[in-house]
């Protein structure tokens, strides 16, 4: 099936299967991370159950090495991951969209000495940056692995948008906008943001599901949000020396970490289609 359909009688695009499917499992995520705000099954800190029990009625995923009900920390993941995420993307953003437009208005060698910098930066695999921000900060936080990832993603950003702006500001509706004394300031929030933010959109999709998994391998490193924080990539260290004997301390969170990503994934993949119909139909 085609990630987009076109209606015979429009000609418009609608939803398809691929959107549906990963708007479903964001959702899920979020709904749990909004509930975790008001309810949890138990105690995050209480120890409710013996150590490293199984699944069961009562503990529907076990309990960890200390008795915690390991189902309420999987929760609890889910609500920094998405924290994480949002926050990553909308410092990257903030930072990459600005530089990509800087960029795009400024002379030619500034031109080429940013491209030159965003190439370089993005040459680094963006869990080493965050990785060195953190590792030069004070101490390992919550807003320190958000601060970190974010900057990390801001060089990809800040490439994208550049493209992308050149691109508009070659069209003949921005010379007649200039030859009618647009300002550039107006040129950029009339013309160029409202173009390129469909794709933007997409691949900020795209890099929320970076920033997850970058901040649960920082937090599995002992540089993300420090305990109590119940991160997965934090749920994921402390198993480690238990996956023989309770498996599902290894699984679970890698599986709820895989399932988001999947979802934001499919999610960007429908958005995208749905940005662009005619790109389902060259498949």
């Amino acid at each position: 099936m085609s990630a987009i359909e076109l209606t015979e009688d429009t000609g418009r695009s609608r939803p398809s299967l691929t959107l549906w499917v990963g708007v479903v499992l964001v959702g899920l995520h979020v709904f749990i991370a909004l509930l975790t705000v008001v309810w949890t099954p138990y105690d995050p800190l209480g120890m409710t159950g013996g150590r490293l029990e199984a699944p069961s009625w009562a503990h529907w995923a076990g309990t960890d090495r200390l008795g915690r009900d390991f189902f309420t920390q999987i929760m609890l993941g889910s609500q920094i991951a998405l924290v994480v995420g949002a926050g990553a993307v909308a410092i990257g953003g903030a930072i990459g969209v600005s530089l990509g437009i800087l960029a795009a208005f400024a002379s030619r060698w500034l031109d080429d000495a940013l491209a030159a910098t965003l190439d370089i930066l993005i040459a680094f695999p963006t869990l080493l940056i965050a990785m060195l921000v953190v590792a030069a900060s004070d101490e390992a936080s919550l807003f320190t692995a958000i601060l970190a990832i974010g900057l990390a993603l801001s060089a990809i950003v800040a490439r994208l948008t550049r493209i992308l702006a050149k691109r508009v500001l070659l069209l003949d509706y921005i010379t007649a906008a200039r030859t009618s004394g647009t300002s550039w300031p107006g040129i950029v929030v009339t013309h160029v943001l409202p173009n390129i933010w469909p794709t933007l959109a997409v691949n900020f999709a795209l890099q929320f599901g970076l920033a997850a998994i970058a901040e649960a391998s920082l937090s599995y490193l002992g540089l993300g949000a420090p305990p109590p924080n119940a991160s997965w990539g934090h749920l994921l260290q402390e198993a480690q020396g238990t996956v023989y004997t309770a498996p599902i301390g290894a699984f679970a969170p890698g599986l709820a970490l895989v399932i988001l990503v999947v979802g934001i994934n499919l999610l960007a993949d429908g958005l995208r289609d749905f940005a662009d119909p005619t790109r389902s139909a060259r498949r």
